[in-house]
């Protein structure tokens, strides 16, 4: 599951310990003052809280909730099947390159859509400046 990866990239990768990266059920969760981090799971047990991670072990994820600390990042993923889902919501550059690093996203489709987000930035510069001539 790519998904974990990308909030532990996000996250907390530097002081995880190595056994919960290697291992798909160990998920983190974060409070919600602290941009919070929450998986939705059939089945979820705690294992150790290291700094402001809690680390779970859940099975049959449902859906993960993440929120950044900075609040430039709120994402949503809701299970479509076993292993597989659906990423929805707003994602800063830094969350962006996170999603692609993990698999999230491929690169082919970050470059895609910052270049679309460009061409519509410089289209509403363009009618913004068309609109003060005009008045």
């Amino acid at each position: 599951m790519v998904e974990i990866r990308f909030i532990i990239s996000s996250t907390c990768r530097s002081y995880a310990p190595r056994a919960y990266l290697d291992d798909s059920e160990v998920f983190a969760e974060r409070e919600e003052k602290l941009g919070s981090i929450y998986v939705e799971a059939a089945d979820k047990v705690t294992l150790k809280k290291i700094r402001d991670i809690t680390f779970v072990n859940a099975r049959d994820v449902l859906g993960i909730i993440y929120n950044s600390k900075s609040g430039n990042t709120a994402l949503r993923w809701r299970q479509v099947r076993k292993n597989s889902g659906k990423v929805a919501g707003e994602a800063s550059l830094n969350s962006l390159t996170n999603l692609a690093e993990s698999g999230v996203l491929t690169l082919d489709w970050v470059d895609n859509y910052l270049k679309k987000k460009a061409a519509e930035s410089k289209a509403a510069k363009s009618t913004e400046q068309h609109d003060h001539k005009n008045s």
